[in-house]
């Protein structure tokens, strides 16, 4: 299997905690955020040689499918496709708008990146794979325990964004197996990164601990992991699968 990984969001918590695991395991990194500064300092600082930062808009379809044209006309094929890029907006206090006081444009925007957004990265990758096939190839989306509950601090327009990403993994699954692409997810659930802290206090983090039957909120290490099994050859005979992350804050 190639070993060029490719992951959107990498400037996040979560995604350079994802990056940094799949460097230690091998891969060469491709690392993308809106900003191409911080997708290069990201690239930079991980451990072996030839990674690289770009700018990406996961909104932006032309920008989608000209940068992975353009990664693979450098360095050959992707193998793995980690779709981490993602938005969550509340107001101005850090609390969730009800639905009555949400407008379209905060539903629309995140609609656009955190579910179409993973559309487009799923369409190019998997037309890439169609074009020049990759053994054992793999897509990893990120839905959210907010979509499997309904969410607590999270707004109505991300629940829905992150549930239409849990259906897009099957659909992608279905399509993707005679392609030999694996399309997967991770749900996240409580985990110490920025967008926890945008309603959540550390002040408080014993107190919401005591909610999860493991003891304590997660970290950006903790998904990465799942990201990795996902990722590599003990996962070859799982597609349309969503690993929980959650320390059993949500059991099914």
């Amino acid at each position: 299997m190639s070993k060029l990984a490719l992951v959107s969001g990498a400037a996040g918590g979560i995604g350079k905690a994802v990056c940094s695991r799949l460097a230690a395991d091998g891969f060469t990194l491709v690392a993308t955020d809106l900003s191409a500064a911080a997708a290069e300092a990201v690239a930079a600082s991980l451990p072996g040689s030839a990674h690289s930062g770009f700018a990406l808009d996961v909104s932006d379809e032309d920008a989608v499918a000209a940068l992975i044209s353009e990664v693979e006309a450098r360095q050959g094929p992707i193998s793995v496709l980690v779709a981490a890029a993602g938005i969550l907006i509340l107001d101005e206090t850090g609390q969730r708008r009800p639905i009555t006081e949400t407008s379209l444009d905060e539903w629309t925007t995140t609609q656009t990146i955190n579910s179409t957004g993973t559309f487009l990265q799923l369409r190019e990758f998997m037309r890439a794979r169609r074009d020049r096939p990759v053994a054992g190839a793999r897509f990893i989306a990120f839905s959210s325990v907010a979509a499997q509950l309904g969410g607590y601090r999270s707004s109505s327009a991300y629940i829905a964004s992150k549930s239409a990403v849990l259906g897009l993994v099957r659909a992608g699954a279905r399509e993707g197996a005679a392609l030999d692409v694996a399309v997967n997810a991770v749900a996240p659930g409580l985990i110490d990164a920025p967008m926890l802290r945008l309603s959540l206090d550390p002040s408080r983090d014993a107190e919401i601990a005591q909610s999860i039957p493991q003891g304590r909120i997660g970290t950006s290490e903790d998904v990465a992991g799942a990201v990795s099994f996902l990722a590599g050859v003990d996962s070859s005979y799982m597609t349309g699968a969503v690993i929980d992350v959650n320390g059993g804050y949500r059991m099914q």
